[in-house]
């Protein structure tokens, strides 16, 4: 009778509901009620994990229900979020307290909500979603009616993460049919702006990583007709690897002819490995799946994939959960400043103003301005524009430059590494030297130089001024000429290009214009100036030799593109150290030259420059070793890298450190040591980890911090070898693009950018033994006493 009496009840309330409904419906025919407006939101709690923040305003005299009523009551409110896998959810959807109150109609307590109410659900980011897609749905009454149930659409904007992560190439492919079981495989890649990617062979082993395509010809349904092709290569000089290579520009197309031996497949699996790299750094390899429909549609497959429990917890055990992230700002990346250039190029501009084709022009032109102007005022006037004019010639000097660059910005790089360029730079330096020394002059055309002066003396004013400045310029080339091949050879071969040039030029005309405008603002500055004679000679000479060791570096170049093997490392420093040796003897006076005087008693400013040379030269005799000390930082970059060596080289960690190359293995010797680790990711290609291990790492207070008080982890990300069977696993990018995990490398590469959003090397963290993070993430420091405090930093953090 009892539960009788109970289903009668519940049945009541469902038809009393029932009528509510429809009573609301036949009571707004004439106008339609929306007393619910939703809003979204986010709210960001940690790197990974973000609030969805689902807002209802509900209008006066209106209550929104709770997501919890009993049974039998109202229709209750709830959320429905679209599945993905670039985020799962975490727990249940939260709502506000509201109010509870005891409803007559349904005759149970009920929670409902009045005016404004938030309901959040939690969730943890596996990828970069865009946006989050979801649908609300619920019931609204006030003390009268109740409308009928609505569903609402929501949507949730979900910014990037803040990322590193460079992804400069784009893939996308089409089958074509030419014949009844032939077809035509065509790949085409789209490479951002400066950067490439290498072909699939006539490349050195020892050099950048070749793009490799795979198909999956085990499936037997069908076989390979032939090899990959590919597009046009460009075949440069490389300084990220120092040898020739060659590689695909803003597009690649790959074409592969197959015969189809299965006339039921529907599909062709292929994928490609490749590395992308610009003027001064490589990205980790990367590898695109395809998979080819042969009904003619093809794409890079990144369709929502579902992972096997392998795969599955091996991709979850790439998340090293590091926590601490909100302690650290992420480094910024300045970009290096043109200052350096700018001061060397002013700093060849002194050394000239030292020559005899410059220096005993000052006091003369300067006399001249002052005392045949007709007043001191108009005299002033023209030596400083005289002085601004041939700033000007030395900065329009360099603005050609500017339209080669913008017409490709690769050119200049191009040239720079060209072997028979740099054998001509090679050429005329030893001209200039032994010009420098003496034996004959370098001169522009008499006739140019006449021309301009008559010019100068039958215009006159500035413009007649302008034409004396340019005098000035061809009359100095003997002098100067070489000292801007300098620059130039230095400009070209550096990143900066045609701005560095015109940084250096500007730095030289400055230097060569002061004295002008100042002597001729300060006329009594003129009797403190050195009187002209053979001291200038000498100044000369000491150039000459320095041109001769520069030429040799041109030299190198082009052995290093062409592997002569003429210029060795221990080669390079050993002329080098014959040149420093020659400058000694002929600064003491036991060589001579055609234009040199008398030998005079050495003056004690010589005497230091004679111990700053001497200095110089038994600095680079370590270099002729195969020890520790053949590490000549002063001159990093300039003799040939160390690798390029007589003697054979072993591999081995970075300075003898006992580092780990295996993630576990490293984290175990944390904990058992008790001490903090630096994950180091790294490249056998990378050149500025080369850079940093050899230049950094190798002062004695780093390599003390890294030997004594930290576990050294390298994860070495272009490795090639392949993981054991059972250790090769998929996994899902943020893009939802399937990666194949087959390679050492493949591993730690997915690592880096799943825990850190970044992909490029070296890459430096700090962890505790649970993953907390020490200190901020760095990467390439080339100031070894601010990598020191860094790693001081976080040797602190752990102790605390």
């Amino acid at each position: 009778m009892h539960l009788t009496l109970h289903y009668i009840i519940i049945k009541m309330k469902q038809i009393l509901t029932f009528l509510l409904v429809l009573f609301s419906l036949s009571s707004t025919t004439a106008q339609i009620l929306e007393p619910v407006e939703w809003s979204t939101s986010i709210e960001k709690k940690s790197e990974t994990e973000i609030d969805l923040i689902a807002t209802a305003t509900i209008d006066s005299g209106w209550h929104l229900y709770s997501q919890d009523v009993p049974e039998d009551g109202p229709i209750p409110t709830s959320f429905t979020f679209e599945e993905s896998n670039t985020y799962e959810l975490v727990g249940k959807t939260i709502e506000a307290d509201g109010h509870t109150v005891d409803d007559p109609v349904f005759g149970m307590k009920i929670k409902y909500f009045e005016d404004k109410v938030e309901f959040r659900q939690t969730i943890t980011l596996l990828g970069n979603p865009g946006s989050i897609k979801a649908s609300v749905n619920f019931m609204v009454c006030d003390d009268t009616r109740c409308l009928p149930p609505n569903d609402e659409d929501l949507e949730f904007a979900i910014p990037k993460k803040k990322s590193s992560i460079l992804e400069p190439v784009s893939w996308s492919s089409e089958i074509k049919k030419l014949s009844e079981d032939e077809y035509e495989l065509t790949y085409v890649a789209t490479i951002d702006g400066h950067w490439h990617f290498y072909s699939q062979k006539g490349n050195k082993d020892d050099g950048p990583i070749e793009t490799e395509f795979t198909f999956d010809v085990d499936s037997k349904d069908f076989e390979l007709i032939g090899e990959t092709t590919e597009s046009e290569t460009v075949e440069v000089f490389e300084d990220v690897f120092q040898m020739k290579v060659r590689y695909f520009e803003d597009k690649a197309v790959f074409k592969q002819k197959i015969k189809l031996l299965n006339p039921e497949a529907k599909s062709i699996a292929s994928e490609v490995y490749y590395q992308v790299c610009d003027n001064v750094k490589c990205l980790q390899p990367m590898t695109e799946v395809f998979n080819t429909s042969l009904s003619g549609n093809a794409e890079v497959k990144n369709d929502v994939v579902s992972l096997d429990d392998n795969s599955k917890a091996k991709s979850e055990a790439l998340n090293l959960n590091v926590t601490g992230w909100e302690k650290y700002e992420k480094e910024e990346v300045v970009k290096k400043s043109n200052f350096t250039i700018f001061f060397l190029g002013f700093l060849g501009g002194l050394i000239a103003l030292l020559t005899p084709c410059v220096f005993p022009m000052i006091p003369l032109t300067v006399s001249f301005f002052t005392k045949n102007a007709g007043n001191s005022q108009k005299g002033l006037t023209n030596s400083i524009m005289y002085g601004f004019f041939i700033f000007l010639i030395y900065f329009l000097l360099s603005l050609p430059f500017h339209v080669l660059d913008s017409l490709d910005p690769e050119i200049l790089n191009n040239i720079s590494t060209n072997v028979t360029l740099n054998i001509i730079f090679f050429v005329i330096f030893i001209a200039f030297a032994f010009s420098f020394f003496g034996y004959y002059e370098l001169t522009l055309p008499h006739s140019w130089s006449a021309a301009l002066d008559n010019k100068a003396n039958s215009i006159g004013g500035l413009i007649g001024v302008f034409f004396m400045a340019l005098t000035l310029a061809i009359v100095s080339f003997s002098c100067t000429g070489p000292i801007l091949g300098t620059l130039l050879g230095s400009s070209l071969t550096s990143d900066g290009g045609a701005t560095q040039l015109t940084m250096g030029m500007s730095g030289f005309g400055l230097a060569l214009a002061l004295p002008f405008t100042l002597f001729a603002m300060f006329p009594k500055w003129l009797n403190s100036l050195p009187k002209s004679g053979g001291w200038l000679n000498s100044v000369k000479v000491v150039l000459g030799f320095v041109e001769i060791a520069l030429a040799l570096k041109f030299l190198s170049n082009a052995d290093l593109v062409e592997h002569w093997g003429l210029l060795k490392r221990e080669v390079f420093i050993g002329l080098w150290i014959i040149i420093g040796i020659g400058l000694l003897l002929y600064l003491l006076g036991k060589i001579k030259f055609p234009h040199d005087g008398p030998f005079k008693k050495i003056s004690f400013s010589k005497w230091m420059f004679v111990l700053l040379v001497a200095s110089f030269v038994i600095y680079l005799i370590p270099g002729l070793t195969n020890t520790k000390y053949a590490n000549l930082k002063l001159l990093s970059g300039f003799p040939p890298p160390l690798f390029y060596s007589v003697y054979e080289k072993d591999s081995q960690c970075p300075l003898g450190l006992n580092c780990y190359k295996d993630l576990d293995e490293g984290i175990a010797a944390a904990k058992e040591q008790n001490k903090p680790i630096m994950l180091d990711f790294t490249g056998w290609a990378c050149v500025n980890c080369r850079k940093m291990e050899e230049q950094v790492w190798s002062k004695g207070k780093v390599f003390d911090a890294l030997n004594n008080d930290y576990i050294v982890i390298s994860l070495y990300v272009d490795d090639r070898k392949e993981l054991a069977k059972e250790e090769q696993f998929q996994y899902i990018r943020s893009n939802g693009k399937l990666k194949n995990i087959k390679t050492i490398g493949d591993k730690w590469a997915t690592l880096q950018t799943l825990n850190f959003q970044n992909n490029s090397q070296p890459f430096y963290v700090l962890l505790n033994h649970d993953m907390e993070l020490l200190n901020y993430t760095t990467a390439y420091t080339p100031n070894a006493d601010e990598y020191y405090d860094w790693l001081k930093k976080g040797m602190e953090n752990f102790k605390q």
